[in-house]
């Protein structure tokens, strides 16, 4: 059952909004890997996540329409090891954050088991723009124009 957020007729075009509202609810509820968001600045954010044992190799970051995707997988490197106790996770991980449309990745770097992924939001410039408004008869309707191919027979 999905709950309808922008019900109101003033709030046209916003379905990306609700569909990323959605998405957002969706997000595994797994605490692995833990992870932190700070805002640096008014238009950077950061987001670190403790990756403890994966290398540059085993990690991927990927921006899949407005999802930032950070998956991890590890090589099983316990051959010939025996652990009396193992209580650092090798397991792989997929954590997904949903962005809003105009944040830019700035990059990403592996440092001391931390993964940090550094975002920015370039501040919207105001747009003024002057609608015309044509003169014409109150009984015509204004309909949408539609274009059609020339016809190739003729």
């Amino acid at each position: 059952m999905t709950t309808r957020v922008f019900t109101s007729p003033l709030f046209l075009g916003f379905d990306h909004l609700e569909q990323m509202i959605e998405r957002a609810a969706k997000t595994s509820s797994d605490g692995y890997p833990p992870y932190n968001i700070e805002q640096l600045s008014p238009v950077s954010l950061r987001i670190t996540l403790a990756v403890a044992g994966f290398t540059m190799d085993d990690l991927q970051i990927t921006l899949e329409d407005n999802q930032l995707v950070i998956r991890g997988r590890q090589q099983d490197d316990g051959q010939g090891r025996v652990f009396l106790h193992r209580g650092i996770a090798a397991r792989q991980f997929q954590r997904a954050f949903v962005i809003a449309e105009g944040i830019e990745v700035k990059g990403a770097w592996l440092d001391n088991g931390l993964l940090h992924v550094d975002l920015v939001r370039p501040m919207p410039q105001p747009v003024v723009r002057s609608i015309p408004i044509a003169r014409g008869s109150s009984s015509k309707a204004v309909a949408p124009r539609t274009v059609t191919a020339p016809d190739s027979n003729t």
